[in-house]
């Protein structure tokens, strides 16, 4: 089972299920990698048709087979079930990268729409086994150091303009 990050580019949704009477919902996602739970930001009233365009970065390790996204609504005082969508991780581990792709959202067995996500995976380097943050000599987008981003946010790389931005 391959070990090293994954990168998540959680780029937009569309014919979603509003879940508001009135005015439009306020979607977010909340994104699991086995035990790992990270959430994206909420798109305050963009309705069915969020954009969220951010990243986030997981720690792949043994079992890792599959990434899962719950799309929630918030609501003050309560939020609401939207769907759910299942990506198997075996062909981005095997091909690298997998530019923005949609993924049918789901509930209760039936399609509410669709989740658009870009995802890359960087293989651990041999012999590097998790004694610490892996610093990389290859300059990242913006010309920096792929580790001092990294380490400055605590993994996620929010409001970073993702390399699959300008394929929509």
């Amino acid at each position: 089972m391959p070990r090293g990050s994954l990168e998540v580019f959680l780029v937009s949704a569309k014919g979603l299920e509003d879940m508001d009477i009135f005015g439009k919902m306020d979607p977010y996602v909340i994104m699991t990698l086995r035990t790992q739970e990270q959430k994206s930001s909420v798109a305050s009233g963009q309705g069915s048709e969020p954009a969220w365009n951010e990243n986030f970065l997981f720690n792949v390790s043994e079992g890792a087979e599959e990434l899962k996204l719950k799309i929630m609504d918030s609501d003050v005082g309560s939020e609401d079930f939207v769907g759910e969508a299942e990506i198997p991780l075996r062909a981005v581990f095997r091909e690298g990268t997998i530019p923005p792709t949609s993924y049918n959202v789901v509930r209760d067995k039936e399609f509410k729409g669709e989740i658009k996500v870009g995802l890359t995976f960087t293989p651990e380097q041999r012999g590097d086994h998790g004694g610490g943050r892996r610093h990389s000599s290859r300059p990242d987008r913006d010309g920096s150091s792929s580790g001092s981003d990294d380490e400055r946010d605590g993994g996620r790389r929010r409001g970073r303009r993702n390399r699959f931005a300008d394929d929509d």
